[in-house]
């Protein structure tokens, strides 16, 4: 092509046509660069949105109809949840006539759970729950679950996000998780999975039947299922209250008659 334009046009012609090519080039890559960085902008305000849309407290405390099933035995129980969000979560729990059978704390760092009815009692840091669930929940990820948020560290900026019939579904790897959650046209989560094929870990959370509470907007059911090789945990949570911002107390002690469990 360029023999045939130096056999036709004058030298000057021939530079002013290679000068014109580069900047038609150059402006072409400009536009890719700005279509870039235009979708990284849209998925930067996308995700902020969801982030606004998550119900954010100081304190939170509900009243849990649950079922608990954990390798295949199955009960009914009462939960009442406390959560001083970054600091603590406190859970009691009630059986047939109102008897509390079980109290537990969790903090960032540590688990403590008394168990009334054997007089008995064990501490474990904060990594025993990965016995039952994956290796990269902590302790903010375990407090989104309960309040139906989105787990932080899904939400950053290496998430794809896919639009889906006014929903917007979010994917992508953390670490060796692969996670995906279906957000809904309010920013609220609706479904999240997590995997971890090679630790044979899965997690899928739905949450549905939202009620407003205090301007805030958060799921009355909540189902967890958690699959850890041979162990496997289901837990159907359906708030029949829930408040928000209220002072709370985390009453918690072990009595000097119970004995520490194995």
């Amino acid at each position: 092509m360029k023999k045939n334009i130096l056999n036709k046009l004058l030298i000057i012609c021939c530079v002013l046509a290679i000068v014109s090519c580069k900047a038609h080039k150059q402006l072409v890559a400009n536009r890719k660069l700005t279509d870039t960085a235009s979708a990284s902008v849209a998925n930067t305000n996308k995700l902020n949105a969801i982030r606004q849309g998550q119900a954010n407290f100081n304190t939170f405390s509900a009243k849990a109809r649950t079922q608990l099933d954990i390798n295949g035995s199955s009960n009914d129980v009462t939960l009442n949840i406390r959560i001083s969000k970054g600091q603590k979560i406190w859970v009691s729990v009630t059986a047939i006539a109102g008897i509390e059978v079980a109290r537990a704390l969790i903090t960032p760092d540590s688990l403590l759970v008394i168990n009334k009815l054997q007089g008995v009692y064990f501490k474990k840091p904060f990594n025993y729950i990965y016995k039952y669930t994956t290796s990269q929940i902590d302790y903010s990820s375990l407090e989104a679950l309960l309040v139906g948020n989105a787990i932080p560290q899904l939400l950053n900026e290496n998430t794809k996000l896919q639009a889906d019939s006014g929903s917007v579904k979010l994917s992508g790897n953390l670490q060796e998780l692969v996670y995906s959650l279906l957000i809904g046209p309010d920013m609220k989560v609706n479904q999240t999975e997590l995997s971890n094929q090679s630790e044979g870990q899965s997690i899928q959370v739905s949450n549905s039947a939202f009620m407003q509470v205090a301007n805030r907007v958060v799921p009355s059911q909540i189902n967890i299922a958690s699959t850890v090789k041979a162990k496997k945990m289901q837990v159907n949570l359906h708030y029949i209250k829930v408040d928000f911002d209220l002072p709370l107390q985390y009453p918690f002690s072990i009595p000097s008659s119970y004995s520490a469990a194995n």
